[in-house]
């Protein structure tokens, strides 16, 4: 069915939709159905089918219906609704839910959303005391309606009520009034609720609905001191199982609410109330009772976590809040694995971080009494979440799955993060402390420790080291001096061992001397498929940090890379970070040793290059090309040996210096070895963007580490490149012609390779323009931004007869109406480097003059609407360059373009045109106040201006 005229919403026709919605098996039918439906519930019509939808014989989904419909009129079309008829809307909405308090629970609540959001639209003017009101109906005896049945609905109304308010569609000033009005009725709400739960005959029912009606009102910010009583009867129905989980939420969501900090004296009260429940609690926990220890362990939370500063100020109830965090501090280490025994120890984190910023905040001397009091609790917390950071039995973690594995390495790395927080207070004697704990573990005879125990306190140790300078710390030589006494049978504990021994690379290079005492356990690890993460990038970090201090153990170090490369032990991306490992070695080292390890190392990859070169191309030998390709680029993205002059002329000790070096930088020595064989290997997969991408990364990342030692490779790596473009044009070609343009378009020697290399791609572009570049907007965007660096780094590229100007001019203007939004940056990126250059670049002074209108028309259709508001601060920086670079012909341009009608939107006025022409006209300084004013224009022109919209913009 698809009727689609006004006449045709029936009550015959809705029911029909219903049943086809609800029964029909077709997923089309079930589609057009919905559509309807959705129609018809804004029709005109609505309001006469809602009513019949709703009488008694109807079956629930179809009264359902009808309540919906209702709903959806009242909320979203009130404008619509006469005012002479609110009153008997109102009636009817009463009646109905009096009727419907004793029959479907779905129909009801639909009702009383639908009551409560004309209540909404009506206050305070229109309907001024509703609440007091709806109270006052529904306690008046009559009907034959029970009293049970009448109280629960009463409850769903006053529910759903801020509820609704909190999704309302009410504009800004009108819900500052109607929170206010709400505020005002909590008097007529409190003494209901307050009633009904210290009843001693109000069933459970009835109890729970009263705590839900509790939580939803303190959304509107209630005052704390005037639900009080509402709180303490809360924390008196914890003790009924049936309440436990709704009391949980009414306490906890009272204590949250942002205003509940000004009544300290109410908190106060409250401190008490929650540590009267830790019997409670640690009947729960003996008992294996996680939901009930959860749901305490929440409040406790809620109430540190939210008042700490307040708590913390009332200085002669310290020990009352102290025996809060001591709760706390049992919630943090509640017995049990996380997350397999208990679920409740990663609530109570956020909670350390809030106490210690708090204590941290005071003045010094306040801060040093805390201090006294708290730096033993937070020792005590250290020792609580290293015990909870211990591996299960090797039995028990096997038979975890994987998912709670993910959880409990999650949960390790939160631990891990508080432990550095902890550091910022704790300082240096944490570290002492963590290192005395392990030394007598380590060094007990009477008993082995348990790995577990041992791996804890490493992993303490690497969590502060990891992100803070231990260098002056006096007990890490000690505990480079524990890790060769650990047994390690266990792949956690290795892998524990290899990051802390990465987090300490930075101290390793300042005391190189004990780099034999570990090395040799990473070197070992490598080889263990198992610890491949760990080995490879602890021995990276080593490498990058400490390279100066390995040329005695760099044969050993390549011999054992090379050995696990072949053997093919490392995925994918643990080979890429063991070549740049190798390439931070290498740097260090003289010249003919660096061309005799890169032989050794890259030979056999050459050859196996050789003979995929030779195959048909097909899937599996092309993942071997981008596999060696890789290797390569990783390699060279390190190898970086003119740092080895800077670096050792400044801070490095003169044993660290190498000598200087001559003669051709070995990379490009390899390249120019290799060159003649990628060149082979491209032209069989020309068609291929990802080994196209994969050898211009080479390159790319070559000349990003080289810079000017590439110097021998430009002319045949542009040729290269032209004949690359200009056979399949990819991305990846544009990307690395505009690296060698930002490094060599400035020099003299080099200039002619580039020149001629830039005009190539700029006409090959154009074609691809020509023929339609909607399919390539990767292409678009590399142009542009190679075009914005050619402007921004040789604009003389710019002059030649060859480059047509005019043209390039055209695809910009064209590409700011992609819809993709890096390519649209990427344009206005060109045209801001471009419009600077009319006054000394004269072709490029010529196209704007004569095609500039043809880009300001573009930018105002943009603003209009036309392309992402996010993308509005990058037009208001090509309007800001045309008015300060082209200020008379923008004047002109504007006044032209603002004066046809409905341009750039139908939905602002001349007058509005006219503002905005005369505030951007006026700003030729302030890029900032350009882009406030493109913002507020692009506003008005989409009909946004003032909406809800607006305020997240």
């Amino acid at each position: 069915m698809e009727p689609d005229t006004a006449a045709d919403f029936t009550v015959e026709n809705v029911e029909k939709a219903l049943h086809q919605l609800y029964y029909d098996p077709n997923i089309e039918n079930k589609n057009l159905a919905q559509k309807w439906l959705m129609q018809a519930q804004v029709s005109p019509q609505a309001w006469q089918f809602c009513w019949v939808l709703l009488r008694p014989e109807k079956v629930p989904e179809i009264q359902y219906f009808g309540a919906s419909a209702l709903h959806t009129k009242i909320s979203r079309y009130w404008g619509d609704i006469p005012a002479e008829q609110y009153d008997s809307l109102k009636t009817q909405l009463f009646s109905q839910i009096a009727r419907f308090a004793s029959g479907s629970k779905i129909v009801l609540t639909r009702l009383c959303v639908a009551l409560a959001s004309l209540a909404l639209n009506m206050m305070p003017e229109a309907w001024p005391g509703a609440v007091t009101e709806m109270v006052r109906m529904f306690q008046e005896e009559g009907g034959e309606v029970d009293g049970r049945a009448r109280c629960l609905a009463l409850l769903e109304l006053l529910t759903v009520l801020p509820e609704e308010f909190q999704t309302s569609r009410l504009p800004q000033y009108r819900k500052g009034q109607v929170r206010s009005a709400l505020g005002r009725e909590w008097v007529a709400v409190y003494p209901l609720l307050q009633q009904l739960l210290r009843q001693p005959d109000s069933p459970p029912l009835v109890k729970a609905r009263v705590l839900k009606c509790l939580s939803s009102w303190v959304l509107l910010d209630v005052p704390l001191n005037e639900s009080e009583g509402l709180v303490e009867a809360s924390f008196t129905a914890l003790a009924d199982p049936e309440l436990f989980d709704t009391a949980v939420e009414a306490i906890v969501n009272t204590i949250s609410q942002p205003d509940s900090q000004r009544y300290v004296n109410t908190l106060l009260k409250l401190v008490p109330q929650v540590l009267q429940l830790q019997e409670q609690l640690r009947d729960a926990v003996q008992n294996g009772d996680m939901e009930t220890s959860h749901g305490i362990c929440r409040i406790a939370v809620s109430l540190g976590e939210n008042h700490s500063r307040a708590l913390l100020e009332q200085v002669e109830h310290w020990q009352s809040f102290l025996a809060l965090v001591n709760m706390i501090m049992f919630c943090t280490g509640i017995p049990g694995h996380y997350p397999v025994n208990e679920t409740t120890s990663s609530l109570t984190l956020t909670f350390w971080y809030t106490l210690q910023d708090d204590i941290m905040s005071f003045e010094a001397e306040k801060q040093a009494v805390y201090l006294q009091v708290y730096r033993p609790v937070y020792f005590q917390l250290v020792d609580v979440l290293l015990h909870k950071a211990q591996f299960p039995t090797d039995e028990e973690y096997a038979s975890w799955s994987s998912d709670e594995k993910e959880q409990f390495r999650i949960y390790r790395v939160d631990i891990s993060d508080t432990l550095m927080y902890v550091y910022e207070m704790l300082g240096a004697e944490l570290l002492s402390n963590l290192y005395e704990k392990l030394g007598r573990l380590l060094t007990n005879t009477e008993q082995t420790p348990s790995w577990q125990h041992t791996e804890a306190l490493l992993y303490g140790f690497q969590s502060i080291a990891e992100t803070i300078d231990v260098n002056y710390s006096d007990v890490i030589p000690g505990l480079i001096g524990l890790i060769p006494r650990i047994n390690i049978n266990n792949v956690q504990l290795a892998d524990t061992v290899m990051f802390t021994i990465g987090a300490l690379a930075e101290w390793l290079a300042d005391h190189p001397v004990m780099l034999s005492s570990v090395l040799p356990l990473v070197l070992q690890a490598l080889g263990n498929p198992d610890l491949s993460v760990s080995s490879v990038s602890t021995l990276k970090k080593i490498c990058r940090e400490c390279k100066y201090d390995l040329p005695p153990y760099a044969a050993n170090i390549v011999a054992v890379s090379q050995e696990v490369l072949i053997k093919q032990i490392h995925k994918t991306s643990q080979c890429m970070w063991l070549m740049q490992a190798l390439g931070f070695l290498l740097s260090a080292l003289p010249v003919e040793e660096i061309l005799r390890n890169l032989q050794s190392l890259i030979t056999p990859y050459i050859q196996q290059l050789e003979k995929l070169a030779e195959e048909t191309p097909n899937p599996s030998n092309k993942l071997a090309i981008i596999h060696i390709l890789g290797l390569l680029s990783n390699l060279f993205t390190t190898l970086d040996i003119t740092k080895q002059e800077e670096e050792s002329g400044e801070n490095a000790p003169p044993i660290k210096s190498a000598p200087p070096q001559t003669g051709p930088n070995p990379v490009v020595v390899v390249l120019q070895q290799v060159f003649a064989l990628i060149q082979t290997v491209l032209s069989k997969w020309l068609n291929d963007s990802q080994v196209v991408e994969a050898v211009c990364a080479i390159f790319e990342k070559s000349v990003k580490t080289l810079l000017h030692d590439f110097a021998p490779m430009v002319s045949q790596l542009s040729a290269m490149l032209g004949q690359m473009y200009s056979t399949i044009p990819q991305a990846s070609a544009l990307d690395l012609t505009r690296q060698m343009v930002h490094i060599f378009a400035s020099e003299t020697n080099h200039f002619p390779p580039i020149k001629a290399l830039f005009e190539l791609v700029t006409s090959v572009t154009l074609n691809i323009f020509q023929q339609g570049p909607r399919d390539h907007p990767d292409i678009v965007d590399s142009f542009m931004q190679l075009q914005a660096q050619a402007l921004k780094r040789k604009p003389d590229l710019f002059l030649s007869e060859s480059l047509d100007v005019k043209a390039v001019f055209h695809c910009g203007v064209l590409s700011l109406k992609f819809p993709e939004a890096p390519t649209v940056k990427s344009t206005c990126l060109f045209f801001t480097e471009l419009i600077p250059h009319c006054a000394d670049v004269p072709p490029v002074g010529r196209v704007v003059q004569e095609n500039g209108k043809l880009l300001l028309l573009a930018v105002l259709e943009a603003i209009g609407g036309q392309s992402s508001r996010s993308l509005m601060d990058q037009f208001a920086e090509v309007l800001f360059c045309l008015n300060k670079h082209c200020f008379a012909l923008l004047t002109v341009w504007l006044k032209e373009a603002l004066r046809s009608p409905g341009f750039p939107s139908s939905r602002v006025s001349d007058e509005q045109k006219d503002t905005f022409s005369q505030q951007v006209l006026r700003e030729r300084v302030n890029k900032r106040r350009v882009k406030d004013i493109v913002k507020e224009f692009t506003l008005v022109c989409r009909g946004l201006h003032g909406t809800e919209y607006a305020a997240d913009y």
